[in-house]
């Protein structure tokens, strides 16, 4: 399925040939980057993987998201850098939001790294709730590990997901 997000940008299903360009987006972002086995490994999983392309630009964005029993958990969410502070991520998670109601999924969980507060504030924004901690999840520079913070935001309302 591909989804037409703004004008001459597509979000549509990941496949292994996207993989080079997403791999050189993931490795200019991040300091930690994931490899193409992460990748690789999540495709042939089955997990929700969308790129967002633009045209001539080609990929400017992607997410990974791992289906649950009644949940989502977004794994990864990047914007090329030349493509920040546009809003893309926001139209990704709408996108992946509208995929978890349409499939019956209650709650969308993530990982976001301490030190990210513009991400943390993104999230915030659209509803997620910081619920938890994870010590030493991330690696970081210098050996020391970082803490993830755990967000999770309702898809469903608790009417839509009650069983009879």
């Amino acid at each position: 399925m591909s989804a037409l997000l703004s004008p001459a940008l597509v979000l549509r299903s990941m496949d292994t040939r996207d993989l080079d360009a997403v791999l050189a987006i993931e490795n200019g972002v991040y300091s930690f980057p994931w490899s193409r086995g992460n990748f690789i490994d999540s495709l042939a999983a089955g997990y929700h993987a969308q790129v967002l392309e633009g045209g001539a630009a080609g990929i400017v964005g992607y997410f990974v998201a791992m289906p649950g029993i009644e949940e989502l958990h977004l794994l990864n969410i990047t914007v090329a850098p030349a493509w920040q502070r546009r809003g893309l991520a926001r139209q990704m998670l709408d996108a992946l939001e509208a995929h978890g109601r349409s499939n019956g999924l209650a709650t969308l969980w993530l990982e976001v790294r301490e030190s990210n507060q513009r991400a943390r504030a993104v999230y915030r924004q659209r509803g997620f709730a910081e619920v938890g901690r994870r010590r030493g999840y991330y690696p970081a520079a210098h050996a020391k590990r970082e803490d993830a913070v755990v967000m999770s935001a309702r898809l469903l309302s608790e009417d839509d997901d009650a069983v009879d």
